[in-house]
């Protein structure tokens, strides 16, 4: 071979071994990155599927959100705390009696979710009162005996107006509002949060790999499939519980 062309060939040779090379740290550094940040997630090769489908934490300002401390009052007149459900996998929702729109699916949609899990004591329900100067404990008694009078380990809360908006909008962040030209003189949102054992709030991942955050509440399992095609949330969510209540 031709001292030339042996040279050009030697050349060409560290040429792409650089290339590789570069390209190699630049690889590296891209996957300590994402490491760092979270935007990885481990995954298992023989399955193809990701371990966050184990449900994923709800993360703001890198902390794993949990549920805020509250002390309310239940249908018995029994005071309930953040503390009395931890153990528990339960489901958290806001409403009021008087409600001419959509509390009465939500409500419905809770007691589905109870009766899937009657006979899970690791499971429970609290539906807070987001009209508590009208929705006392015995109005709260009688409101559950309309859904399920049978049913344990369901909570109708009630308590300070204010401390009840703050836990929903700045504790839960689910939209709550009083609003004199909204049906009821309330508004509200229709989410239902999910909460483990220990008392962080969970979701699963949407098909672009961020969590739901919450379920909505507003259509029921008998409605089938959404626009999508996609299962209904009461649907996930009675999946969650499932998963939840195995960690």
């Amino acid at each position: 071979m031709p001292q030339g062309a042996s040279n050009k060939k030697k050349y060409t040779y560290v040429w792409v071994s650089a290339v590789i090379l570069v390209f190699g740290i630049f690889t590296v550094v891209e996957i300590t990155r994402k490491l760092e940040s979270g935007s990885i997630r481990d995954t298992n090769r023989m399955t193809g599927s990701s371990l966050e489908d184990r449900l994923s934490y709800i993360v703001i300002n890198g902390e794993r959100r949990r549920v805020p401390q509250f002390k309310l009052i239940d249908q018995d007149s029994s005071l309930v705390t953040d503390r009395d459900l931890l153990g528990k996998v339960y489901v958290v929702d806001f409403i009021f009696t008087t409600c001419p729109t959509i509390c009465s699916k939500m409500t419905a949609n809770m007691a589905e979710l109870k009766k899937a899990f009657k006979n899970d004591d690791n499971f429970g329900l609290a539906s807070i009162t987001i009209n508590p100067r009208y929705d006392t404990p015995s109005i709260l008694a009688e409101y559950k005996k309309r859904w399920g009078p049978e049913i344990e380990g369901w909570h109708f809360l009630t308590g300070q107006r204010d401390s009840i908006f703050d836990l929903a909008q700045k504790g839960f962040n689910i939209y709550v509002n009083e609003e004199a030209a909204a049906p009821g003189g309330f508004e509200h949102s229709g989410m239902f949060a999910l909460i483990d054992k220990r008392g962080f709030l969970r979701s699963r991942l949407d098909r672009f790999g961020n969590p739901l955050i919450y379920y909505r509440g507003t259509i029921s399992e008998a409605e089938g499939v959404n626009d999508e095609g996609e299962p209904q949330q009461i649907t996930m969510l009675k999946e969650d519980i499932k998963r939840l209540l195995q960690e």
